[in-house]
């Protein structure tokens, strides 16, 4: 039976505030480069306005926002669940992901008084990306964001990694992972990011429970997940952990385990100006290659191209005509 959904996606929503900064502007506000870190709102605002604002770039967020967007993108379906609030950030980002093609459990429901989250993207020269989140309103995703109907019409649902410091939100991932498992849909579930995945290994364990379908993390986030120093002894440990997973390796590829073997996924050579998105874009070309026929080499090959090009430019996403031209190219 066709499914309506290639990918549903639960994660946080939060409005990306992408600007460029030097070095010295991270070590003088005390911002720890190149990890997600939380903040309030009043951090939040004094880092935002502390820096020039005319290159602020505005886009509708959130990790698993990201890859959901790129299945749709791609000529995939998606859907996506997640918590903003009645306020100007959001009915943009409502828009953003309507606009994106995305079905969301928002649409045409009343929203809560509050705030709705704002992620400031800090990128530095290298190209290295440093967040700092204020959650707002998604720090009250629970089970109540679930839309079991969307997930029993879906191939895959993609678990976000950055939920797991809400107790409320690992509540909402492991609902979802179970109504998923008992409807024949699989699962997937991304680290999202080191300090995460250091801070919360046990509630991504929780939500793991004997496995998943499909893994994503980096080598940072496979290394510090399994305890282990070293990819090749990392690796072995994730089998354990997933019945098949996708390890990036930044300027030196992809390594995928197809549940048998791994696959090489080789680089795309690019100068790097902004590594924001890259595993977003990695995880969504990879899912949407493997709901619309592709094997794992082949969407591998295709999420490997696909993140390149994002961090050869400024934002985390693409626009829809790159994206076309990524499938065109690869013909």
């Amino acid at each position: 039976m066709s499914k309506k959904y290639d990918v549903y996606g639960l994660g946080n929503a939060l409005v990306d505030l992408e600007f460029q900064v030097n070095d010295q502007f991270l070590y003088d506000h005390k911002v720890k480069k190149g990890l997600m870190t939380l903040v309030d709102e009043a951090t939040q605002f004094r880092l935002i306005n502390a820096i020039n604002q005319n290159d602020l770039v505005r886009k509708s967020g959130g990790s698993a926002a990201n890859s959901v967007i790129a299945v749709s993108q791609f000529g995939g379906s998606s859907f996506y669940s997640c918590k903003v609030s009645n306020d100007e950030y959001g009915d943009f980002y409502l828009k953003d992901m309507n606009d994106a093609g995305v079905d969301t459990n928002l649409d045409g429901k009343s929203r809560d008084e509050g705030v709705t989250g704002k992620c400031l993207v800090m990128i530095t020269p290298d190209a290295e990306r440093t967040m700092n989140t204020f959650l707002g309103a998604t720090t009250n995703l629970s089970v109540k964001e679930v839309d079991e109907r969307a997930i029993k019409d879906s191939k895959y649902i993609y678990l976000e990694g950055y939920l797991t410091p809400s107790n409320s939100g690992v509540e909402a991932m492991k609902l979802a992972k179970k109504i998923a498992e008992e409807n024949g849909v699989k699962t997937s579930l991304t680290l999202s990011d080191p300090s995460i995945v250091q801070a919360f290994k046990a509630q991504f364990e929780d939500v793991i429970g004997p496995s998943v379908d499909m893994l994503f993390c980096n080598e940072d986030e496979a290394m510090t997940f399994t305890g282990k120093d070293n990819l090749q002894e990392a690796r072995e440990a994730l089998k354990k952990e997933a019945r098949q997973f996708a390890i990036t390796m930044g300027k030196n590829g992809a390594m995928i385990f197809d549940g048998d073997t791994f696959i090489d996924i080789e680089p795309y050579a690019v100068k790097a100006v902004d590594t924001n998105g890259a595993g977003d874009m990695f995880a969504g070309a990879f899912l949407y290659g493997i709901t619309n026929g592709m094997t794992m080499a082949a969407a591998g090959k295709l999420a490997s191209l696909a993140s390149s090009k994002v961090v050869s430019q400024f934002g985390p996403r693409l626009k829809t005509h790159e994206v076309q031209r990524l499938l065109h190219d690869l013909k």
